[in-house]
């Protein structure tokens, strides 16, 4: 039987997912699913990584970058969802 605070199955995300392919998060197959993200009950588009175990999110803090070139990201705290787009208008969604 399913369970709506379930982070795990075939059909969810998984709970931590980066974009950056350094990340040791990072999964180049579920990310090409289109996964989406609503934080604090808005839907994000411009999240870096995220946990739903721990509730947060990272997103680019402007267009600040590091030493490496790479963005600078804030870590916002809150109730994490995550699911896969490419399941329809109804999707399973994952949350703590």
């Amino acid at each position: 039987m399913s369970d709506d605070t379930t982070t795990t199955g075939p059909d969810l995300p998984p709970d931590r997912l980066a974009i950056h392919p350094r990340s040791e998060w990072f999964d180049a197959d579920k990310l090409q699913r289109g996964v989406g993200i609503r934080f604090k009950g808005v839907v994000r588009t411009n999240v870096e990584e995220y946990c739903i175990s721990e509730g947060w999110v990272r997103v680019q803090a402007g267009k600040t970058m590091d030493r490496h070139g790479n963005p600078l990201t804030l870590k916002l705290n809150g109730p994490v969802e995550a699911w896969y787009e490419d399941l329809g208008d109804n999707p399973p969604v994952a949350k703590a």
